[in-house]
């Protein structure tokens, strides 16, 4: 780190600077520390902006390979025989079966983000177009644009690509938010804080948005063809919660893009249980902090045979 020295309308500005380099590009910041400092204010000022610059670099390597380095052989058969060991056969769900699922997954991914629609109101307004009078406009648009999101992603080919994910998030959240189907606008940032004001996530820089999501889709295209299916949706749905590209809206698309890509993969699609809320945010945790998978993985599996019993 060093510092930068500008006069400007015969005043000295003061900048901590520092670059460092992330794959083939360079990358500065700066922070301004003031004007006309004396020596001892400067030496203070330093110490805070070094801890600031060390904050936000982390936040520019959220990705580098989502996995750091190729996943080891030993790693892949276990996470295979994990994915065998479940028997999920290649399932092609009636229109029943996939009302249902439809119903359940948009009642829990909705309540998992605070919705106070129950179970029962989800499905008189999937089914019948009934909006509670005491209920949320917000909520009750969101139940139906998650169900006609999952129609949408069982008709598309695409696994993942940038048009995908915002047309997703305009879907769910067209009748709900203004900004449905945009990222986060420059300078618009992300925390992600418990009920207590605890922070457990900062979404990646709006500026690094657009290039985190085009490494990610280039890593999925890459392994897509080598790696299990579980593997490859567990992993673009973690990082895609770590970019977290929206104001909001994320987890709900998150989670629709996960059975996007086990719909694609030849997998049955995948519901989240709001009972089990405080461990998926525990996977999601492990995963940011230490690239830990195997957590997300087990907990898809579990929550795969609990659906088999629900949907059956």
């Amino acid at each position: 780190m060093y510092i930068e020295k500008r006069k400007v309308k015969g005043k000295i500005k003061f900048w901590l600077s520092h670059s460092f380099r992330e794959g083939g590009r360079i990358h500065k910041i700066r922070k301004l520390l003031g004007l006309d400092l004396s020596e001892e204010i400067l030496k203070e000022r330093i110490e805070k902006a070094k801890q600031l610059i060390l904050e936000e670099i982390n936040k520019y390597k959220i990705i580098k390979d989502p996995l750091h380095d190729k996943i080891s052989k030993e790693e892949l058969d276990f996470i295979k025989k994990l994915q065998a060991e479940a028997n999920l056969k290649i399932i092609h769900l009636s229109e029943t079966e996939w009302k249902k699922f439809s119903e359940i997954f948009s009642y829990n991914t909705n309540a998992i983000e605070g919705s106070d629609l129950t179970m029962k109101e989800t499905k008189t307004v999937i089914e019948k177009g009934a909006w509670p009078i005491e209920k949320s406009k917000e909520d009750i648009a969101e139940a139906l644009g998650v169900n006609e999101a999952i129609k949408y992603i069982r008709k598309i080919k695409e696994h993942i690509s940038l048009d995908l994910i915002k047309e997703i998030h305009h879907i769910v959240f067209k009748n709900s938010k203004n900004f449905a189907g945009g990222f986060r606008k420059l300078g618009q940032e992300v925390v992600v804080r418990t009920g207590s004001g605890i922070i457990v996530h900062e979404g990646a820089p709006s500026s690094r948005v657009i290039t985190l999501l085009n490494e990610l889709i280039k890593w999925y295209n890459k392994h897509k063809t080598e790696y299990p299916a579980i593997l490859l949706a567990a992993v673009v749905h973690n990082q895609f919660e770590n970019i977290h590209p929206f104001a909001d809206g994320n987890g709900r698309v998150g989670r629709i893009l996960l059975n996007n890509i086990l719909l694609k993969k030849g997998l049955p699609p995948v519901n989240i249980d709001l009972k089990n809320q405080r461990e998926y945010y525990e996977t999601l945790q492990v995963y940011e902090k230490q690239k830990n998978i195997r957590p997300t993985i087990e907990l898809i599996l579990k929550e795969y045979k609990d659906l088999k019993k629900i949907i059956k």
